[in-house]
């Protein structure tokens, strides 16, 4: 079975993301911690090159969120929560990369509303049958470090958890 340092030693050169393969999921407590709000993003793309150093950037369509009820959406979408008609986008931008055996550990900047914040995401790396890597990973951001406060009363807790399961083919 190949490592993940093998992994990335072959796959090397530049990549694209593949969206209707990928997926970009968060989940938030609310309620005072008795329920958990879940939802995705519909609309995102990114790229990325391996070689001597790892580089990639990811962006995702703040209006394209989505938890299934339409009133929560469009409060997520205000001035409240994401801003999208002052920041339209959400941005992962990786920095670098540190392999292990069984996974990678990637530094980023992710910014949400204007606010960039550096994060670490440790990811599972898999090569798929058809020769495109698959990257798996979540980290847990504190919505008030990106000015995203959107809390009445007190009922949405104050991190949220991003996942993203993301595909990428050659270039």
């Amino acid at each position: 079975m190949a490592t993940t340092s093998d992994i990335l030693t072959a796959s090397a050169g530049n990549w694209t993301l593949v969206p209707d393969r990928s997926k970009v999921t968060f989940k938030n407590k609310t309620l005072w911690g008795l329920a958990t709000v879940t939802g995705h993003f519909t609309e995102f793309r990114g790229e990325g090159s391996a070689g001597a150093g790892v580089n990639g950037h990811v962006v995702i369509a703040a209006r394209s969120v989505h938890s299934g009820i339409r009133k929560r959406d469009d409060h997520l979408r205000s001035a409240d929560f994401f801003d999208v008609e002052a920041h339209p986008d959400i941005t992962v931008q990786v920095t670098g990369l540190e392999p292990s055996d069984d996974r990678v550990r990637l530094t980023a900047v992710l910014t949400v509303r204007g606010v960039s914040k550096p994060i670490e995401l440790p990811v599972d790396v898999q090569v798929l049958d058809d020769g495109a890597l698959r990257l798996s990973g979540q980290c847990e951001v504190r919505r008030d470090d990106f000015g995203v406060s959107g809390d009445m009363l007190g009922m949405v807790g104050p991190t949220t958890i991003l996942s993203g399961e993301l595909v990428f083919t050659r270039v």
